[in-house]
């Protein structure tokens, strides 16, 4: 069998084959296996959540990453870390990171299918691949290699300066299959021109906020960029907003800044704005918030219409992105090759026998924090098992 992509999906699915006495072989462009892995999580590789479950997943099939989660769970996946000694700890909301480096991840994954006698061929390109009576040919730079079954593995579009290109959308295509709509996912997000200036004092703040879309929140860290607005709450939603809709966003969760100014005004009503907002609020955002309310005046000459509307430009912030930064920047890529052409118990193409798509090219995108991770470890085992 053949595997196309030597990344997290693509490599654990060789090491379940081979382990079952398959002969593999992984076919990888790049020149090394697991550069998404090695740049994960700063370096440390964020391999897992304590909370990977169904709901944590988007997909226009929802019920899809059922049977995989379930039967190769993150519980799974930390034995085989523990197995082999990697130290690892947990930062926030069930993320986990490795103590040392990604490379720990990665010499794992290769040591194992090296283990099970899969064989891993890079610096390779993948010209072309063709139905061959029962089985697929794949050409590559390297030469001509027939299959009995292919794996689909090489990934979406997010950050192709790591070498994404689509191109398990490009094959399945070329199949039959069907590709759903794809979009940055976990990406940060832009303003226009004339905000951007506005903003611009505030470019490498971040602050524990809530992003709101919707019904669907985040609370969590929201980062000032020179181009918009990033860190994790914003990344979460992000795969929840659509080009035109407004944003809401607390800069102060907990905190009611309207009564905060209100009770301040009837004690020291000579204060400014910016001195009463800094005691929630970081001093840079407070100056910045005062001079976009146009509240640089002393508290006792501000009516509580004005007040309540300076809360609501901390409190309910309502702000609509021109856009995203792009795969440029985007951790994955939502969308992909579509659910229903695919059986969730083995990842294998319904209209297709022998070829299987597995990891981030399927349409089956996780949250912000080794959910994404948890899917490429699932799917993988899913389809080893009968590969």
């Amino acid at each position: 069998m053949v595997i196309l992509g030597a990344g997290a999906a693509g490599m654990f699915a060789a090491i379940e084959a081979g382990r079952r006495g398959r002969s593999v072989l992984v076919v990888d462009h790049a020149r090394a296996p697991g550069e998404k892995i090695r740049i994960s999580g700063g370096g440390r590789c964020n391999f897992t959540n304590l909370h990977a479950a169904p709901d944590r997943y988007l997909s226009a099939n929802p019920r899809f990453c059922i049977s995989a989660l379930k039967r190769f769970t993150a519980d799974d996946f930390i034995e085989r870390v523990k197995r082999r000694g990697i130290a690892f700890h947990e930062k926030t909301l069930g993320q986990l990171f490795c103590d040392g480096s990604a490379a720990e991840i990665i010499a794992m994954l290769t040591d194992d299918m090296r283990d099970a006698g899969v064989t891993l061929r890079l610096a390779t390109e993948i010209e072309a691949v063709e139905r061959a009576n029962e089985g697929f040919t794949v050409r590559l730079s390297s030469g001509l290699v027939g299959c009995s079954s292919l794996v689909l593995a090489t990934g979406g579009k997010s950050i192709p300066k790591m070498g994404a290109t689509g191109l398990a959308y490009r094959i399945a295509a070329n199949f039959g299959l069907a590709v759903t709509e794809t979009r940055p996912g976990l990406v940060p997000l832009t303003f226009g021109d004339d905000l951007k200036a506005r903003l611009a004092p505030l470019s490498g703040l971040s602050v524990d906020g809530e992003a709101k879309v919707g019904k669907t929140r985040f609370a969590e860290a929201i980062l000032f960029t020179h181009r918009g607005i990033s860190g994790p709450a914003i990344l979460q939603i992000s795969s929840f907003w659509r080009e035109g809709m407004p944003l809401t966003l607390d800069l102060a969760p907990g905190d009611d800044i309207a009564g905060l100014l209100a009770a301040a005004r009837a004690e020291h009503g000579r204060r400014q704005v910016r001195t009463v907002l800094s005691a929630a609020l970081p001093h840079r955002l407070a100056i910045v918030i005062e001079a976009m309310t146009g509240a640089t005046v002393h508290l006792a000459e501000l009516g509580d219409k004005r007040l309540r509307a300076i809360g609501e430009a901390v409190n309910r912030w309502q702000v609509t992105p021109t856009g995203t930064e792009g795969y440029r920047t985007a951790e994955v890529t939502l969308g992909g090759i579509d659910t229903a052409g695919l059986q969730s118990s083995t990842m294998e193409a319904s209209a297709m026998p022998g070829l299987y798509v597995i990891g981030e090219a399927v349409d089956v995108t996780g949250w912000l924090g080794g959910y994404n991770f948890q899917w490429a470890w699932s799917s993988g085992w899913a389809a080893g098992q009968v590969i």
